[in-house]
């Protein structure tokens, strides 16, 4: 009931705002700064179905306004992109643009330039995104918001900001992109405060009672991170080799004096291919994983180097009616060594990690409907999450949205059997000008 009020309210006061403002031109003021300033309104509620008693009933329910605000100069453009957040759910802490936390978040807020024209450079706050894969990630290793992404906010928000440079050059050859984060920018990871989770330290689920405690590399310059990839299109495939060295970007390890979880250093070596196949579009993508705290793999509280590799498939089934579909695999390296190290009771991680998703993609009514569905299912792990979405454009400006996020697993120790207690179902608006 919570829900309608909210939603009901809002597209009724927006509405009238709406259908009683005339069309205006832009604001002197805007004019005279020469500022392009665009943005949205959205508010979002959300209720889980089944209760939790590590977390409070409403799982999502904030309004947001975002301003994004660009200049144009001779010699760069600078661009800001905020949100402003009220969050009736009782998580209006203090702000923290680390985690995304209060009622502020910035999520960028850079400079763009072109110090020579086969060079172009972005320095600041920016969003940072790379490889093939839906929703399944090997060589971006630019922090992600799971958070947001598990209790209903737009699929954008799983990408966080990162604090970076970023130089891209263009020779003739290839394309190649450098990234500089110059003190680490961990994923925004489950904590226990909206979402309960397992929690490996004390062997059960915790909560908003019992949060997680980290230990988060954090010294300027010393901590810091590198990327790069290289890339090329090649007879009309999408080719492309990464690097990165840095940590790795959600808790592996412990420490075990204090308990806390620990980020342990991390180097990945990847490659990825994408194009048309079959009618469609196929992409493969690979990456070892090296855990540079546990060459050897036989400390318990650091996660073991893996190989990773992903592989995917995209077609039109019908018309305005696409799928996709990926098989993914994580392949602990040096097995027998980890399970030697555990200590006696303790339960082992599989060698091999399976997963696969499925996404169709239904449009509807000229286009201005969309649905949509996501199911990630891992038979190694005996768990699922499912992922549906309904979205409806009114009009150039509103846009509805409803959906749910729904776990499953046999186990509360795996990736998305921990989180089963979190199923939930929410709605949105959004007025975008």
């Amino acid at each position: 009931m919570r829900l309608a009020v909210v939603i009901t309210g809002f597209l009724a006061a927006c509405l009238t705002a709406a259908s009683a403002a005339p069309e205006e031109s832009p604001s002197p003021l805007l004019e005279a700064l020469d500022l392009q300033v665009n943005g949205f309104v959205d508010t979002r509620a959300g209720l889980r179905t089944q209760n939790d008693p590590a977390e409070h009933d409403d799982s999502l329910g904030e309004l947001r306004l975002q301003l994004d605000v660009q200049r144009y100069f001779d010699k760069f453009t600078a661009e800001v992109r905020a949100d402003f957040l009220y969050d009736w759910t009782g998580h209006n802490s203090h702000v923290d643009l680390e985690r995304g936390e209060g009622w502020f978040d910035l999520r960028e807020a850079h400079l763009l330039f072109s110090p020579q024209p086969w060079m172009d450079v972005k320095a600041g706050r920016q969003i940072l995104t790379w490889g093939t894969g839906d929703l399944l990630f090997i060589n971006d290793l630019f922090p992600k918001d799971w958070a947001s992404f598990f209790i209903g906010r737009d699929e954008a928000y799983l990408k966080a900001p990162s604090d970076a440079v970023l130089v891209s050059l263009f020779p003739t050859w290839a394309n190649i992109d450098l990234v500089y984060t110059p003190r680490f920018d961990p994923d925004r990871f489950i904590t226990g405060e909206r979402i309960s989770f397992w929690n490996p330290a004390t062997g059960n689920i915790s909560g908003r009672d019992d949060v997680l405690q980290t230990d988060v590399p954090n010294d300027l310059f010393s901590d810091h991170e590198v990327a790069g990839r290289l890339s090329r299109n090649v007879n009309g495939y999408e080719l492309a080799a990464y690097g990165y060295y840095g940590f790795w970007k959600s808790p592996a390890g412990m420490d075990p004096d204090t308990g806390d979880a620990t980020f342990p250093a991390l180097s990945v070596y990847g490659a990825s291919a994408r194009g048309q196949a079959a009618g469609g579009i196929a992409n493969i993508e690979a990456g070892y994983y090296d855990s540079r705290d546990d060459h050897s793999g036989d400390d318990p509280t650091v996660r073991n180097s893996e190989a990773r590799i992903l592989v995917g498939y995209q077609r039109e089934l019908a018309r305005n009616l696409n799928a996709t579909v990926q098989y993914y695999l994580e392949h602990m390296m040096d097995h027998d060594d980890y399970e030697h190290a555990l200590p006696e009771g303790q339960h082992a991680a599989d060698e091999d990690r399976h997963v696969f998703t499925l996404r169709l993609t239904q449009l509807l009514l000229g286009q201005n409907l969309v649905l949509s569905f996501f199911t990630f299912y891992s038979p190694s792990d005996q768990d699922a999450y499912i992922r549906p979405v309904a979205t409806y454009k009114v009009s150039d400006d509103w846009m509805v949205t409803a959906g749910g996020n729904f776990f499953m697993g046999e186990n509360d120790d795996t990736f998305f059997g921990q989180f089963d207690q979190n199923n939930n179902l929410y709605a949105g608006a959004r007025y975008s000008f």
